[in-house]
């Protein structure tokens, strides 16, 4: 898989800057060793009492008290690797979505009110995914991947359905059949149109200009090109049109409030949605309220963006 790191931001994102801890968090590596090394020291940290958690919060909201916010952060480490090992079939180093997911840890803790009355766990499991799924994105060519949200909801909802499609029926070498498609698309409440693209993104590879036309030739595949010039301005039209969509995005959850976005978000932008009846007692509210909350969150979403584009 082609990586891309110089990508930009998706709108999901913040400022990734640390919080300053009194002391360093641990080092996660990549290797297996390392890996298990790393979890059997995070496993070290005591959890929070639900008072002692309240506590500390508030010494960090209104003190600045960095050993608090450090206490925070690593007594939820363990939130963020079982996370973390939930996307651990993007072909992508588990010691990196660890690392980003504890960079979503620390937002989370920046931004937690204990007033709230909700636990810091609750509210980190948006931030820590959202990291994780941002840098999946941009590992991702950008060619491959777009970054709205219904292009999000398919690209990490897609292989999970084909598999469920899959133990019913093959699916075909040629591809998803058009019940299938229609299926996956009822499923996510997407366009069947993209659907098919992004199934045929993401079965693709990329190709690499400067490898050889063949085994016995010197020529490369970069010299089959016709106008490199041409295929610049291709690589830029898509770079705009996905800023573009970023901005869009961006300004369209900024109109939702936090529990509309967090309702949402729930429901169709993450790998295993929850459910009406979870969704329901941790907000406390009935099953049928938080689908309407759900229902007129997209619709929300839906205007903004149709709003934007006009």
């Amino acid at each position: 898989m082609k990586q891309n790191t110089k990508s930009p931001k998706f709108a999901v994102s913040e400022p990734k800057v640390a919080m300053g801890a009194v002391t360093a968090l641990p080092a996660v590596a990549s290797s297996e060793d390392g890996l298990r090394r790393y979890l059997q020291e995070i496993s070290r940290f005591p959890l929070l009492q639900p008072k002692e958690e309240v506590d500390l919060s508030r010494r960090w909201l209104e003190n600045g008290d960095l050993e608090a916010a450090h206490r925070l952060v690593t007594s939820h480490l363990r939130l963020v690797a079982k996370i973390a090992f939930k996307y651990r079939g993007y072909g992508l180093p588990m010691g990196e979505l660890i690392a980003e997911g504890n960079i979503g840890m620390m937002q989370a803790v920046k931004r937690f009110d204990p007033d709230k009355g909700f636990r810091l766990a609750t509210y980190a499991i948006w931030w820590i995914r959202a990291s994780i799924q941002e840098y999946i994105l941009r590992s991702w060519s950008m060619v491959k991947i777009g970054s709205s949200a219904t292009q999000k909801r398919l690209f990490f909802n897609l292989r999970k359905l084909k598999a469920k499609i899959g133990a019913n029926g093959a699916i075909s070498d040629k591809g998803l059949s058009d019940e299938q498609v229609g299926t996956i698309a009822r499923i996510l409440d997407v366009n069947e149109r993209d659907v098919v693209d992004m199934d045929a993104r993401m079965s693709g590879h990329d190709v690499y200009l400067n490898t050889a036309v063949s085994h016995d030739s010197e020529d490369q595949k970069i010299d089959m090109l016709v106008t490199p010039e041409e295929n610049q301005e291709v690589v830029l039209g898509n770079h705009q049109e996905m800023r573009a969509k970023q901005n869009s995005l961006q300004t369209a959850m900024s109109h939702l409030n936090e529990r509309e976005r967090d309702i949402l978000s729930r429901r169709r932008l993450q790998d295993d949605p929850d459910t009406l009846e979870t969704l329901s007692e941790l907000y406390g509210i009935s099953r049928e309220r938080v689908r309407q909350i759900e229902v007129r969150a997209f619709e929300k979403l839906q205007q903004e963006m149709t709003a934007k584009a006009a």
